[in-house]
């Protein structure tokens, strides 16, 4: 525990468009203080709240998500007795199999010491021996699936531990019903900030793309000042700026941009771009298909039918394509080879198969549409995620190379992925929706960086009925989804807790 004198700072930085003017005044109330906004060179508009140290409150909602997980582990730990008990009484089958087994073994060698007459006799022993064992069998089988079961919840357990450990450490430093309290009004703030703007459609998308609504909670001394520049939002050496990594807790309502096209496809801009280009790639269909649309920028996106074509030297497959540094990147119809193209020159610049990976059908996401393999770029890179055969059909992840196409690490998960509706990865964690149509949420998130995984609830609204296509772009902090012929953008809300040594 931290000593009672120092305080939290929660910085909400959000980049507004150059027009914002200050819309979060000062407004102290009973121990907390509310900074008024100030605004960078760069139209950034910084908020800061400063709050003591709070008591753990048992209404919040991460409480509740500990006592059911607490619930949970207590489930497992019932159930692993109960497998336990009907593992010792398999092994007393299992125990009295080898007993009959030994005779066997004893009557072949009796057949082998006889004389021809008793063959029969003693056959007919062996018989009746066999039909003994038959009724082990399935209780063997029985016996194997138990092992299985009893080895999966240990692993179930262990995650549990895991992350009760952290809530725990979480919940011990911050009353988080206050502090959301305090977000939600921030919130409303900026919700009519935003109308302000809006006023035509192309500000309200500039606005839109440019506020990474990460929540950033810094545990720092009150007297230390944290001056802007030390975040960055920008791209460095070919890379995504890390600091403002954090986790998935919210998403924003819909922004529809555009209604085109057939009910799946697929639509992006390259997080790698340079600075002021703004292209839009759109991709009908989810196969058969080898033209792309390049739109200059998302004004003429949103409002003309202005763009030029590119024609690939193959059609794709599914809607998982992503563009990256100038490059677009597919999977080709019917195969597991991933294709790097690039857009200016025209010309593919590498081929490579991914291993193992299902493909034409074989374990698509629960929509379908050749859907086997998901490309997707975060602030760490490239990824491909898929199933493999190996892995039950359950959903993997690889960390590839953008220039070679190399698989650089791999993790298995345990989540089957035909069950899946779809799926993101933001500062390397897999977000897992439980559907694409009718009431849609984000249910499960697997941590690379740890190899662990957690079931959580985050909803979102799934305005238009049947989600082919939800990938996360970094550059804009948004989440880029076709939704049955119709082009949206969500908002995401972050966090992160950043501790003084790492300031």
């Amino acid at each position: 525990m931290r000593p009672a004198s120092k305080l939290l700072t929660l910085f909400f930085l959000i980049l507004m468009g150059t027009e914002l003017t200050q819309v979060l005044p000062t407004n102290p109330e009973e121990s907390w203080q509310v900074y008024s906004s100030a605004q960078d060179s760069e139209g950034r508009c910084i908020c800061t709240v400063v709050a003591p140290q709070q008591t753990m409150c048992s209404r919040d909602a991460r409480t509740k998500q500990l006592r059911q997980l607490l619930e949970k582990v207590q489930n497992m730990s019932q159930s692993i007795e109960v497998l336990d008990r009907r593992t010792q009484r398999d092994l007393q089958y299992v125990e009295k199999m080898e007993n009959q087994m030994r005779g066997l073994e004893s009557k072949f060698k009796q057949v082998e010491e006889s004389h021809k007459q008793h063959l029969a006799r003693q056959f007919k022993a062996i018989k009746a021996k066999m039909e003994e064992l038959r009724p082990l069998i399935p209780v063997l089988e029985e016996y194997k699936a138990d092992a299985k079961l009893v080895l999966q919840f240990k692993e179930e357990v262990q995650n549990l531990t895991s992350v009760l450990n952290e809530l725990q450490e979480e919940i011990g430093a911050y009353d988080y019903e206050e502090l959301q309290n305090r977000v939600s009004n921030l919130e409303e703030r900026l919700r009519a900030c935003m109308q302000k703007l809006a006023a035509g459609s192309e500000q309200l998308l500039s606005s839109f793309l440019h506020v990474p609504a990460a929540l950033i909670l810094h545990s720092v001394p009150l007297a230390k000042e944290l001056q802007p520049s030390s975040f960055s939002w920008g791209q460095r050496e070919g890379h995504l700026s890390l600091k403002a990594c954090g986790k998935l807790t919210g998403i924003s309502d819909p922004i529809t941009i555009k209604t085109s096209g057939s009910r799946f496809g697929s639509w992006m801009t390259d997080p790698l771009a340079p600075e002021g280009e703004n292209k839009v790639w759109y991709m009908d269909s989810y196969h058969n298909n080898r033209f792309v649309r390049e739109y200059k920028s998302m004004a003429d996106f949103m409002n003309t039918d202005n763009f030029t074509s590119h024609r690939l030297p193959h059609p794709w497959s599914g809607t998982g394509q992503v563009v990256y540094n100038g490059s677009i990147y597919f999977n080709k119809y019917q195969s597991h080879i991933i294709i790097r193209f690039d857009l200016k020159t025209e010309t593919i610049l590498k081929t490579r198969s991914l291993d193992y990976a299902g493909y034409n059908n074989m374990y698509h996401y629960a929509w379908g549409g050749h859907s086997d393999i998901d490309l997707m770029v975060d602030e760490n890179g490239l990824w491909a995620v898929y199933a493999t055969n190996q892995n039950a059909g359950n959903i993997v992840i690889s960390k590839l190379d953008p220039n070679t196409l190399q698989s650089l690490q791999t993790w298995n998960t345990s989540y089957p992925k035909r069950s899946a509706g779809e799926a993101f990865i933001i500062c390397g964690t897999l977000y897992v929706t439980n559907g694409y149509s009718g009431g849609t949420k984000v249910h499960y998130a697997y941590q690379t960086n740890a190899s662990t995984y957690e079931y959580i609830d985050i909803p979102f609204q799934n305005k238009y009925s049947h989600i082919s296509m939800l990938d996360y772009n970094p550059k804009d902090r948004a989440l880029y989804a076709w939704n049955n012929g119709h082009q949206i953008l969500y908002n995401v809300t972050l966090f992160h807790v950043i501790r003084s040594d790492e300031l």
